[in-house]
């Protein structure tokens, strides 16, 4: 079949005389075995960032481009391990992947199932970071699985997952049948080749992408996107001379580690072995080493290899050099039937422009070789190319009739294809009130992936329109893609300096003052302005951001733009700079240190960046929402009649910016939003209530020969500006100084204060039921609890509904160890501290370290020298590599210095057990509310929380401040013991101690 039906031409008999009908027989004998059937077994959350909004579909199809041949595998996907063996009994699979978020079996148990029921599809296991790989491989019955491999964010794992797969299963009749070449990949780090095999993967489609741009036959075309070299992975050295000996007239290039088992045991020069040996019978292979061992750079250059460190901050940058002589993928190229080019289109928009411009023939031309519907299958649109095949030549008057049918039946397509879906961005089809696009290729991030998540969730169970007189959004946004950092990166010599950079500003000045960025883009990003006129968020979404183990967050920058320069012109460069200002955010020193203490490198990591309108009204020169706020689906000091499950949530006037960052705010849970603990009293509320908001100041602009790494155009401002601009009403509250009282409204005379009383009391507006029901369905959907951030606009013109407006949605990260510890027993003068508000369970162990603030001269107006202090003892402690017990009083991490200690992330980061106590005088509530808090918990820190009326909790300051410090400063100390202490937390009772050392 072809796309438009026409007579037979008499070349189709010379194509068989000159053999093209034995080249194309060998073509279709190649790849016998095709992975055409996955289950996926995980969680929904995990099934789709894997599939990364149908990017999974277009790699794989892209090399049947040009051929009729295959469909790109099918992923059929199940929750749980029970549906998995229902399914398996209806349909066979070529391939099972599973994540360990099964939820109602272990993936050891799962597959081991599989085999004892006799199955024999080949399963691999998917780990989120090397502390769960580490719990499959240590795993006494791990040998049921073909394959672990570590998920860091890019979906291309899972090509080179199939593609290892096939090739392993293939290489032997596609070397014999065409002479397919073979790359052998030795490494047995589960991380690496977890690495490798996507970047090795990609350079092979690279090269095939150069062949199609140089004007190659079709037909020669079909033979090398068909006959790809194949990777062969090995671990072993038996099981790599094996291959070699087997293959060795087909082996295109050898990339090995130095260091792995040889005879059943570890042999540190196996890999030097194996070279030498190749070297023996064939000297012109080339082979890349990679190894921990400095001095192993000698022993590869005598070899005549090259070498490369694996703790190089350009590992994956030299990998990439190594191959890119031999691997390619493109455009589709308008031809006349004389082979001329006559256009070019790189996606659909492109292809509907060309399409109005190209000569009628080459229409005809490319119309009768299946082209059109090859070419949109590569690129997943398999819906299109089914509906152009039937299509006749008959079926139209003239050639420009049909050209107008291909036009108008892509540009409806591509408007259906954008309700409820990630785009490519198009100023044609762009809708400024709810478009979701992608500007450039590669990645859109871990939290434009969660955005898209629940703006398809949002979408497929209508919870849009669920209450009445409100409507649930995801704030219109574009994407740029990580390719474009990649490139800017590339075009500017920007990768060394900003990995060996310390000096933030002199970072940021140097991102912010490059001449390149890519001009396509720019195009693109000047059209998105002309669509959007009001204020923009511009947010980070690295690759790693908002994963299930290690989510980032608030670890990079989101800026703010009022967008309303009359100068077009200058509202593209306010936008630009602001971009490179994220940019620049991946290698901020805080960064570099929060990634030390980490499994990944800051080298893997990619910055997307999202564009999105901002929630909120415009009210004189400011913009903001009426409030903003987190919400959780786990509770971590739920108080009855809460439970943990019942989730909790912090909201407050105005930017977000408040809630995130650790201020005063209101919380409360969604399902018992009277329950607030912090008003139990007009002191408490007078104590705890929010004074002041943030706001967007719209006569501001940024200094172009400023380099702040923080946001400047954010200002602060209070209540009585909210309540000139119409918007406390809907949060406020009133103290009569009169009745020592505090009244619900702000209708009276009096000191106001935020309580949210109009909306928790009153039901002015339904947030805790939308809460609830986003909570839920969040989880459900992700299979995990999440946080989700928003924002809610009630400045409305009459007649329009409410917004309330999904700002961001990430997997929480919580310890789902089941052993439930016993830490009741010991007596207390054994203990450092108990409490009964903990985060975390399990024991940390062998920790020798405490960095104690001194409860007795501790002053709340110079909390920020304190901060100091720690941090530089942490500083010290992390380049000793030595964790470490923390101990202070406030809050940590907060906004306002005077509720606690406002240390950043960074400046903790080396802290495995965090214990925070009140003041003498003054007690402040735990905020939960904080990007802090998330780092807390995605590094499985323990975290105490000590209250004057907890009966049960205590810190035994006494006993701290006698112990003898290696070190003091004004205001805290650092003790060190001969012996190791030890932190015990029972994260089902929310109760946790921490034991003194045994021997003094």
């Amino acid at each position: 079949m072809s796309d438009i039906k026409l007579p037979a031409r008499k070349f189709d008999a010379l194509w068989a005389g000159r053999g093209y009908s034995r080249r194309i027989q060998n073509f279709q004998d190649l790849m016998r075995f095709k992975i055409r059937d996955i289950l996926l077994v995980s969680s929904l959350y995990d099934s789709y960032i894997f599939e990364e909004d149908g990017r999974l579909y277009e790699l794989l199809q892209q090399e049947y481009e040009g051929l009729n041949l295959t469909q790109a595998p099918d992923i059929t996907h199940v929750a749980t391990g029970q549906e998995a063996f229902q399914i398996l009994k209806e349909h066979e699979f070529d391939l099972v992947i599973t994540t360990l978020h099964i939820e109602d079996m272990h993936v050891i148990r799962f597959a081991k199932r599989l085999r004892e029921e006799g199955y024999t599809v080949p399963v691999v296991a998917l780990a989120y970071d090397n502390r769960e790989k580490g719990e499959l491989v240590l795993h006494r019955d791990s040998a049921v699985l073909d394959r672990v491999f570590i998920w860091q964010g890019d979906y291309r794992l899972l090509i080179g997952i199939i593609k290892s797969i096939e090739d392993k299963i293939n290489v032997e009749n596609d070397t014999q049948t065409v002479g397919v070449q073979c790359i052998l990949l030795i490494e047995d780090n589960v991380k690496y080749y977890s690495s490798f095999l996507p970047i090795i993967y990609t350079e092979v489609l690279k090269q095939s992408e150069r062949l199609i741009s140089e004007g190659i036959n079709l037909t020669h075309k079909f033979l090398r996107m068909r006959a790809r070299p194949k990777i062969l992975l090995c671990t072993t050295y038996e099981e790599a001379w094996s291959y070699y000996e087997k293959y060795k007239e087909f082996i295109l290039g050898i990339i090995s580690d130095v260091e792995f088992r040889r005879n059943g045991t570890t042999d540190s020069e196996a890999g030097l072995t194996f070279a030498r040996n190749v070297r023996d019978q064939h000297p012109d292979i080339p082979i890349l080493f990679q190894s921990n061992v400095a001095d192993n750079a000698d022993k590869a250059n005598a070899i005549g290899a090259s070498f490369v460190l694996k703790d190089s901050p350009t590992l994956l940058h030299e990998l990439r050099k190594f191959m890119a002589d031999y691997f390619s993928f493109g455009d589709f190229v308008f031809r006349m039937p004389n082979g001329e080019e006559v256009g070019r289109a790189n996606q659909l928009m492109a292809l509907e422009e060309q399409l109005a411009l190209v000569p009628g023939d080459s229409i005809l031309y490319h119309a009768e070789r299946n082209h059109f519907s090859n070419w949109l299958k590569a690129r997943t649109e398999f819906w299109l190319a089914f509906n152009l095949r039937p299509k006749k030549i008959s079926d139209y008057a003239n050639v420009e009739d049909l050209r107008t049918y291909l036009i108008q039946t892509l540009r409806s397509y591509r408007e259906i294809r954008h309700r409820g879906t990630i785009v490519d961005f198009s100023r044609e089809t762009f809708d400024p009130d709810g478009s979701f696009a992608r500007i450039g290729g590669g990645s859109i991030g871990g939290k434009a992936r969660g955005l898209g998540f629940i703006k398809a969730l949002n979408n497929n169970y209508n919870v849009r329109d669920h209450f009445e007189n409100v409507k649930i959004i995801i704030p219109a946004a574009v994407v740029v893609a990580t390719d474009v950092f990649d490139q800017f990166m590339a075009e500017n010599n920007l990768e060394t300096f900003a990995l060996e950079c310390h000096d933030d500003e002199e970072l940021i000045r140097r991102f912010v003052s490059t001449q390149k960025f890519p001009r396509k883009i720019l195009r693109q990003l000047k059209e998105f302005l002309e669509i959007v006129r009001v204020p923009l968020a511009v947010r980070s979404s690295s690759l790693l951001e908002d994963s299930q183990y290690q989510p980032f967050a608030g670890v990079y920058e989101t800026f703010m733009l009022p967008n309303n320069h009359p100068d077009p012109k200058k509202r593209l460069d306010e936008l630009v700079r602001t971009i490179k200002r994220v940019y620049a955010s991946t290698y901020y020193q805080s960064t570099k240190d929060y990634i030390k203490v980490t499994s990944y490198r800051l080298e893997e990591e990619k910055m997307a960046v999202i564009i999105q309108k901002m929630v909120g009204s415009p009210h004189e020169n400011r913009f903001y929402p009426d409030f903003a706020g987190v919400a959780k689906s786990y509770n971590f000091y739920p108080m009855p009649p809460q439970t943990a499950s019942d989730g909790i949530a912090s909201v407050g006037l105005g930017l977000g910016k408040t809630v995130v960052e650790g201020g005063n705010t209101v919380r409360f849970c969604p399902k018992y939003p009277r329950h607030l603990l912090q008003f139990f009293s007009t002191a408490d509320t007078l104590k705890t209530a929010q004074q002041e908001f943030y706001a967007l100041a719209l006569d501001a602009h940024e200094d172009e020969k400023a380099f702040h790494a923080h946001d400047t155009l954010i200002k602060k401002y209070g209540l009585n500006i909210a309540e000139r601009d119409g918007t406390l009403s809907h949060v406020g509250s009133t103290f009569s100084l009169e009745n020592d009282a505090v009244y619900d409204g702000i209708a009276r005379k009096g000191l106001r204060v935020v309580t949210f009383a109009p909306i928790l009391k009153n039901r002015v507006f339904p947030l805790p039921e939308i809460l609830d029901l986003l909570l839920d369905l969040g989880s459900w959907g992700m299979g995990s609890p999440v946080e989700i951030e928003f924002a809610v606009n009630l400045s409305v013109p009459p007649g329009k509904p409410q917004e309330f407006g999904i700002l961001q949605i990430r997997p929480m990260v919580l310890n789902r160890e089941d052993d439930a510890l016993n830490v009741d027993e010991e007596p207390a003068e054994r203990l450092i501290c108990k409490s009964s508000q903990v985060l975390g369970n399990g024991v940390i162990s062998d920790l020798y370290d405490v960095v104690v603030v001194d409860f007795e001269k501790y002053d709340r107006g110079k909390s920020r020298e304190v901060a100091q202090e720690i941090s530089k003892f942490n500083e010290k402690l992390v380049a000793e590599n030595r964790t470490y017990v923390l101990i202070g009083v406030g809050r940590w991490g907060t906004l306002d210095p005077w509720l606690g200690i406002p240390v950043r992330w960074d400046q903790i980061s080396g802290a495995r057990a965090i214990v925070e106590s009140t003041f003498k005088d003054f007690e402040v509530t735990p905020s939960q509310g904080s990007h802090f808090f998330q780092n807390i918990t995605s590094f499985m820190v323990g975290y105490f929380t000590v209250t004057s009326n907890a009966n049960d909790g205590f810190i035994d300051w006494q006993w701290l401040l006698q112990q003898p410090p290696i070190e003091a400063m004004t205001f805290t100390r650092h003790i060190r013991f001969n012996s190791p202490i030890a932190a015990k937390l029972n994260g089902h009772q929310n109760k946790g101690i921490i034991l003194k050392p045994e021997n003094l």
